[in-house]
């Protein structure tokens, strides 16, 4: 595979965690405009156009590292990628655990939405029947499913890039993380992943699958958090944890009840229970053995 270290990149503050390295990925165009850029959005970066796929890679330090890594994929409706929120302050709570942060940049979409589409009613967390083979997608459009291809495409090429690296890094497991739509890029890239791509793990916080699930056998253990009252989301959701426990596969399932997210990192503060979540996930990579320590 084709992989061109192309930049070390500077330290960040002592807030935020560190990419040591950033990687071009083998889909990337180097002959196609470049209309990757950023904006201020929410309190943080957002990034948007991105057309050539990269991953930057931030290591935990070696007295800490548990040789587990973590994917990355952040949402943002594959027309942008929430990356304060999603990657680097995920890399920091990842580190400070042991964990090594794979931050994924993937295929995004710039086109208008084609015009005279009719999206579907919402339906509310008892409606998962509504979505079948977990396919939560409100409506299917060429271009957009190409797109999702392309994305599924560059998270299979991130694993592989893991994996070729894991002896330098110190790395035994590597999973997904996925935000909202980044939830739906890792379900996507795991439906077509070949043997060496196939994720150890796959956690979605927010984001149901936008394509029919194909569950391998055997699947890999699968944990799903999101909020019990987001329209479609839940219920796609839901319909996801079925395909999967219908396959035989292992799942959890935390559908959270008040508050708001869990779309991000929230203060420990006990106000509401959608803040457990990273907590959550890390207690759910430890239990199931994804850590040497």
């Amino acid at each position: 595979m084709r992989q061109i270290l192309f930049s070390f990149l500077l330290a960040a503050s002592c807030m935020t965690a560190s990419a040591q390295l950033k990687f071009m990925l083998p889909n990337a165009n180097p002959q196609a405009k470049d209309t990757e850029h950023e904006i201020e959005q929410y309190g943080g970066r957002t990034i948007l156009g991105v057309v050539n796929p990269s991953v930057e890679v931030y290591l935990p330090e070696a007295s800490k590292a548990n040789g587990c890594a973590v994917i990355l994929c952040p949402g943002g409706a594959l027309r942008a990628l929430s990356w304060t929120s999603d990657v680097i302050e995920m890399a920091k709570l990842l580190n400070d655990s042991g964990f090594a942060a794979i931050g994924l940049k993937y295929h995004l979409n710039s086109a208008p939405m084609p015009q005279g589409i009719k999206f579907p009613p919402m339906v509310d967390v008892t409606g998962f029947a509504n979505f079948k083979e977990g396919d939560c997608n409100p409506v299917h459009f060429a271009h957009g499913d190409s797109i999702l291809a392309l994305a599924a495409n560059d998270a299979n090429a991130a694993m592989r890039l893991v994996r070729e690296h894991a002896k330098e890094w110190k790395i035994n497991k590597v999973g997904y993380l996925g935000f909202s739509a980044g939830g739906g890029v890792a379900i996507a890239a795991m439906n077509v992943a070949k043997a060496e791509e196939m994720p150890d793990f796959i956690c979605t916080n927010f984001g149901p699958s936008l394509c029919p699930v194909i569950v391998p056998n055997p699947a890999p253990p699968l944990l799903i958090m999101s909020r019990v009252d987001h329209p479609n989301v839940a219920a796609g959701l839901v319909s996801l944890f079925m395909e999967w426990k219908k396959a035989g596969g292992n799942a959890e399932i935390h559908l959270y009840g008040d508050g708001k997210g869990p779309y991000q990192l929230m203060p420990q503060n006990g106000t509401t229970t959608t803040e457990a979540w990273s907590q959550q996930f890390l207690l759910w990579l430890k239990a199931k053995g994804f850590c040497n320590k």
